[in-house]
């Protein structure tokens, strides 16, 4: 089951979009579940009450809140980095401004149905990827963490050191040997760190900045990798 959201304050658009992400759902047998907000405002108050979205349709142009204050909102407020933003709007002129809300797509209306099949394709696929887990042993105990929740591994002599979005875990090993069991979106900086890239704040010619403020070094050996592996991301 999937919660998707649609954020607009036009009743008509709202409408047409949760037809075709119902369309959509249907081919494809999916199980969705459609909700819709007209402002921002209420968009955060039921997610700052609890209330849990994996994909968001997000109109720019909302009255009061706009929508990348919305945005703005869920990753850093709500420091969620896992919902699927979409945009949506009348203008094509809003790419820049949205970069710092990591939004998964920009559609421009009038917007049709083959957008959001291939808008919804791409986060239910982004959706999976996120569910899965890295395991590992700590003693006699066998531990799972979702990889979207991963900010970095470390390695500390013997062990490694996983560091995540709600705090920190070690198990024995080496880093050489788990960057090559690891999804493509992890990246080895240094013989000593693996970053997990949707968790990157900012990047330098010589360090990363995590979204939890720690700074990671690039080692010289490593730059020019780490250089061609984002310029191939953007």
């Amino acid at each position: 089951m999937y919660r998707i959201g649609i954020c607009d304050d036009g009743k008509n658009v709202c409408a047409d979009i949760e037809n075709m992400i119902l369309l959509y759902a249907a081919q494809g047998n999916i199980k969705v579940e459609v909700s819709v907000w007209y402002s921002g405002e209420r968009l955060c108050r039921y997610l700052e009450q609890g209330g849990h979205l994996d994909i968001l349709f997000l109109d720019i142009e909302l009255f009061e809140l706009t929508g990348i204050e919305v945005g703005s909102f869920i990753r850093n407020r709500m420091e969620d980095r896992g919902m699927q933003i979409i945009y949506i709007s009348g203008k094509a002129s809003y790419a820049q401004r949205l970069f710092k809300t990591q939004p998964m797509d920009f559609l421009v209306k009038p917007i049709l149905q083959s957008q959001i099949d291939e808008a919804m394709e791409l986060a239910v696929k982004l959706l999976e990827k996120s569910m899965k887990k890295f395991e590992f042993q700590n003693g006699r105990e066998h531990c799972y963490i979702p990889y979207n929740e991963i900010l970095f591994f470390t390695s500390n002599r013997r062990k490694i050191e996983i560091r995540t979005i709600h705090g920190s875990q070690e198990f024995y090993g080496k880093i050489k040997m788990l960057e090559d069991t690891l999804p493509r979106e992890f990246l080895a900086i240094h013989k000593s760190y693996i970053i997990n890239r949707t968790h990157v704040a900012r990047y330098t010619y010589e360090d990363v900045r995590m979204d939890d403020g720690t700074i990671l070094t690039i080692s010289k050996a490593h730059r020019k990798q780490v250089r061609e592996s984002i310029l191939r991301e953007n």
